[in-house]
């Protein structure tokens, strides 16, 4: 069910990392090396990959090298949006890889890419085609971002939202389904490159769309999938009911399971970005899902080496 644990996401993001409280990152990587080494305790053929970092900076991962971070995950993950958010040029996708590649022998997977329609749903489309022509090949594991639109009623995962302008309300429309699902034209085109791109589809506490996604999924052809079991979440009433619910119904894909979100009552400051007050915390979470959903008497999934594409 589960064929790699990502440790965060985004951490070199602000909207996801407060650099206020952790400026070089440093309580970051000590949370993800005691993290990384709970998991392979727990597991050690789960692959353990580095959160999707966003921007993709080789220096980033040259402070996590030096903190001894790589040394306890067997692959790290970039994000990119160029033609949303980020200061380079679509075609720059393989020498962005590259990059990295340059910093560490690891694999290098690609575990959020997407293009909005927030401008024109046919943008999308031609994007979706030119970003697997460039992308299939480079990379061992390619998730497109996202198989649905972002409610609007629900707010964007971002640090000052509507005072980003624009730049906010790309958010909501990165899907291939609009909310009311219904098909954008990148739908068809998304089907002719499955399975070789996957998904990352992020599901919200008792989400409305998880049994009508795992249909569509299974539709278009998707082999492998990524998103998240958050920590905040565990603290819901009911919570493990809903990992269960949703694990279950991923349990015909090869899912790639992000743990990140501090709770408000166990950060440093009161949110989500926040470094936690005991890094230990959040490795038992990573350590208790693995045992649940992963446990090492499972069928083992090949090691990452097998993944290098």
């Amino acid at each position: 069910m589960i064929e790699a644990a990502m440790i965060w996401n985004e951490p070199n993001n602000k909207s996801h990392w407060d650099p206020n409280i952790d400026p070089d990152w440093t309580m970051f990587a000590d949370m993800a090396v005691a993290a990384g080494r709970a998991i392979k305790a727990e597991n050690p053929d789960i692959p353990r990959v580095l959160g999707g970092m966003s921007p993709i900076d080789p220096g980033w991962v040259n402070n996590m090298a030096s903190k001894g971070v790589l040394d306890n995950v067997d692959a790290v993950a970039v994000h990119g949006f160029p033609l949303d958010w980020n200061l380079w040029k679509l075609d720059e996708w393989p020498e962005k890889i590259r990059e990295i590649k340059a910093v560490t022998d690891l694999p290098v997977w690609v575990s959020e890419v997407g293009i909005s329609t927030f401008g024109a749903e046919e943008v999308q489309a031609w994007g979706l085609k030119r970003t697997a022509e460039l992308l299939i090949g480079q990379a061992p594991r390619i998730h497109w971002y996202s198989l649905y639109d972002l409610p609007r009623a629900w707010p964007a995962t971002t640090r000052h939202r509507e005072a980003e302008g624009s730049s906010y309300y790309r958010h909501f429309y990165m899907g291939l389904l609009r909310e009311d699902g219904t098909p954008k034209p990148s739908l068809e085109v998304f089907g002719e490159y499955a399975p070789q791109l996957g998904l990352c589809q992020w599901f919200h506490y008792e989400d409305h769309r998880l049994d009508d996604a795992v249909a569509w999924m299974k539709r278009l052809g998707v082999t492998y999938l990524r998103t998240g079991l958050s920590w905040a979440d565990s603290f819901r009433p009911n919570a493990l009911d809903w990992f269960d619910r949703q694990m279950e119904a991923l349990q015909d894909f090869d899912v790639t399971v992000t743990f990140c979100f501090t709770p408000e009552h166990r950060g440093i400051e009161p949110h989500h970005t926040s470094p936690p007050l005991d890094k230990q915390e959040f490795a038992d979470f990573c350590a208790s899902m693995i045992r649940r959903y992963a446990p090492r008497s499972a069928v083992a999934r090949p090691p990452v080496q097998a993944m290098t594409g």
